[in-house]
């Protein structure tokens, strides 16, 4: 009897999103309460978006992945999946057969619908014939979701588990490797038929019957192979996939300031370590199992035929077995030299590639290349040393084994001169020990790659066993409070290394809700500092950050950064169309907030002058912009968000007077009711600001309106008099 697909009814009315999850954990076999999802989800009184469940999903150990597909391409995804019904609605399609489309309801049930009328419901537009779906499946930490504290580490029963929902193919990996064992074992029977009884009887026809078996019997092992290397890649390459997602899941989930302490490199280098984990898994593993079936049978034959021909095999894979083992350390300390010297290799032409303007300005050329050159003799050197460890290992393991050949040989022949064994027997004993020998040589491959791979597993680690910035077992306040005032209270702070100064030690700072407030100060006072802090870039060594009388650490990451637009020195234009840099957050751009964007931040010349507007590929796949156009583009993404909270840092430094003039206009008028936070040198920027806070070494030494510290004379006002043109 099949397994009934599992149902649950929602709640009320906005509970279809959090149900359809629900349904889709209990079909893997995991009990989540709907409270859980719901809090999760974000479920308002207006119900869920297909951005808040993907969040939950992951939250809770899924992959997820939100798409618009047309009918063919839905037929090709793994299901169940999660789609967007009627407009307002979500469902779950757990399966398609025979043009028939089954779905799990959280309103109505299991319901099964034609292809005619599951399009009705499903597609986004009459014009469009496509639907909007989030695709589901569980990472390694999704059967832990009830623990208490999962275990962060990536050991091998998690990586096990990315070929879980493969088993139906690994056994049919295992019967080819077992057909093609059997195929194999006829192999050396065949051989001593052709010389015992073809060719001692003088019998042409039993040898052309023997032949015409042997001729089927590699075209039946042929066939075995190519089927197993389709289905190794079939396998090989999803689960690739699913590593890297997740590798990259939990790279996003980790805290800012991981991304100060490694380098390009050092990142780009554990991702390409889990290869060799994926390999090892699918490669390695799967062809040791079949090699070790191998030896255990061919083994067992080789017993049957010579017990001392055996035994010798046996003697001499031992000490071959010791030979190879006796490298693993030396194998270790070179694996761990080659990852230092590939990532520095690796960031140093990042960094190459990306400051190639600098370095022709600053005539480099020849520094940057023997920087480059010195690294490569590094790697030479490396290699010299792996060559020369390969080749002391080779040398031996070939010594041994042909000794052990030799030996074989003679003892076999003896073996057919004494009349112990026919001439065919002995071709056959050679053939045996040729499949013996294999299994071998695969199992200390074997024992080799797995030696890499559990490097590449402790490297990744360091990554896994990072905490991430968010700690699921904390209760986050999922909506801002009433009141949009900030402040520090006492707050110390000292960037991460040994020996570094606090920027600031007990500083104590306001900004009122619905006020503009700037900052400015000198160069290495702290401004930049406030404002990572304020976005969670970094966390406060002491004291702490209130908003609205809420501490900032208890408010979601999320739903804080959703509320934060800002404009930073280091913000990055993608290699994507203009509109996508300016709504990057969003799949599909709110078309009237984009052109709203677009007004305030004063593109509008800029975009009509663009071959294609909005659509214009810019970046580093298209079209180079200028500062000005690139710190434009910044203050239109941070309009966009329409976000509660606005911080500016130097965001009109690179516009000329007119575009200052217009858009600093244009901002006071949409900084209104927002809490506002500038950090400026130029007066134009922070004049109009409802308070100025000037800050020295970390400290506050005056703040006021611009009528007032002007009038003081004081700090402020050595910092723009010559704006001012008020001399001395």
């Amino acid at each position: 009897m099949l397994k009934r697909f599992p149902h649950y009814k929602q709640m009320d009315m906005m509970d279809c999103g959090a149900t359809c999850l629900r349904i889709i954990f209990k079909y893997y076999g995991q009990q989540v309460s709907i409270h859980r999802i719901r809090k999760l989800c974000q479920t308002t009184k207006n119900g869920v978006n297909l951005l808040g469940i993907s969040e939950a999903a992951e939250k809770l150990g899924f992959r997820t992945y939100g798409v618009k597909l047309s009918l063919e391409q839905l037929n090709q995804i793994e299901l169940p999946a999660i789609l967007h019904w009627n407009q307002n609605h979500f469902v779950v399609l757990y399966k398609i057969r025979r043009g028939k489309y089954y779905i799990s309801d959280p309103a109505s049930g299991l319901v099964t619908y034609t292809e005619k009328e599951f399009a009705k419901n499903w597609f986004s537009t009459k014009e469009l014939h496509e639907g909007l779906s989030l695709l589901l499946s569980p990472g390694p930490d999704f059967y832990q979701i009830d623990e208490e504290e999962p275990d962060l580490k990536l050991g091998w029963s998690k990586m096990f588990t990315y070929f879980y929902k493969y088993r139906k193919l690994f056994i049919q990996l295992i019967l080819g490797m077992v057909l093609g064992t059997l195929l194999s074992l006829i192999a050396p029977f065949l051989t001593q038929s052709v010389v015992d009884i073809g060719i001692n009887t003088k019998n042409i026809s039993f040898i052309n019957l023997i032949l015409i078996a042997q001729l089927m019997l590699f075209v039946g092992s042929t066939a075995v192979s190519f089927i197993r290397s389709w289905i190794m890649l079939h396998i090989s390459t999803r689960v690739n996939i699913s590593i890297l997602t997740d590798l990259l899941i939990k790279i996003m989930k980790l805290p800012m300031n991981f991304f100060d302490l490694k380098t390009h490199g050092d990142i780009m280098q554990r991702m390409s370590d889990q290869q060799r984990i994926e390999s090892f898994l699918t490669g390695s593993t799967l062809n040791t199992l079949f090699s070790l079936v191998n030896m255990l049978i061919f083994g067992s034959l080789l017993i049957v035929y010579n017990g001392t021909i055996f035994m010798v095999f046996l003697i001499a894979t031992a000490l071959y077995t010791l030979w190879i083992l006796a490298f693993m350390k030396y194998r270790r300390e070179l694996d761990h030299k080659r990852f230092k010297i590939a990532s520095e290799n690796q960031t140093y032409m990042v960094e190459m590639i990306q400051s190639m303007q600098d370095i022709k300005l600053n005539n480099a050329q020849k520094q940057k290349r023997w920087g480059w050159e010195a690294l490569q003799a590094k790697l030479f050197k490396f290699k010299v040393e792996s060559l020369a460890l390969s080749q002391y290992q080779s040398v031996g393991s070939m010594a041994i084994n042909q000794a052990k050949g030799i030996l074989i040989t003679y003892i076999s022949a003896k073996a057919v001169i004494d009349g112990d064994i026919t001439l065919g027997g002995m071709m056959a004993i050679q053939y045996i020990v040729g499949m013996v020998s294999n299994p071998v040589e695969s199992l200390l491959g074997f024992m080799q790659s797995y030696q890499d791979a559990k490097i590449s597993l402790e490297r990744l680690n360091e990554i896994y066993e990072t905490e991430e910035e968010e700690d699921f077992r904390k209760d986050y306040l999922t909506k801002l409070p009433e009141d949009r005032t900030i402040e520090l209270r006492n707050l110390t702070f000292r960037y991460y290394g040994a020996g570094n100064e606090p920027v600031f030690s007990k500083l104590n700072l306001s900004f009122p809700s619905g006020r503009t407030t700037a900052i400015v100060g000198a160069s290495g006072s702290g401004k930049t500092t406030i404002l990572k802090l304020l976005l969670r870039y970094y966390n406060p060594e002491e004291g702490e950050i209130l908003v609205g009388g809420k501490r900032l650490d208890q408010i979601d990451f999320s739903l804080w950064r959703d509320s934060c637009g800002s404009v930073l020195q280091e913000n990055f234009v993608y290699a994507d169309t203009i509109e996508r840099n300016i709504a990057i957050n969003d799949e599909f751009p709110n078309e009237e907030k984009v052109q709203n964007a677009v007004h305030i931040a004063n593109m509008e010349e800029f975009i009509q002058d663009e071959p294609f507007g909005l659509a214009t590929k810019i970046g580093t796949a298209g079209k180079g912009i200028s500062q000005g156009q690139r710190q434009r583009l910044m203050i239109a993404r941070a309009v966009y968000k329409d976000p509660a909270f606005i911080f500016l840092d130097e965001a009109t430094n690179s516009l000329d007077a007119n575009n200052e003039k217009q858009i600093v206009e244009k901002l006071d008028r949409f900084f209104d009711q927002r809490t506002v936070i500038v950090v400026a040198h130029r007066l134009s920027t922070v004049r109009n600001a409802d308070n100025i806070i000037v800050l020295e070494k970390g400290e506050v030494v005056e703040q006021g309106t611009h009528s007032e510290l002007t009038a003081k004379k004081g700090k402020y006002y050595e910092l723009v008099k010559n704006q001012l043109e008020l001399g001395n």
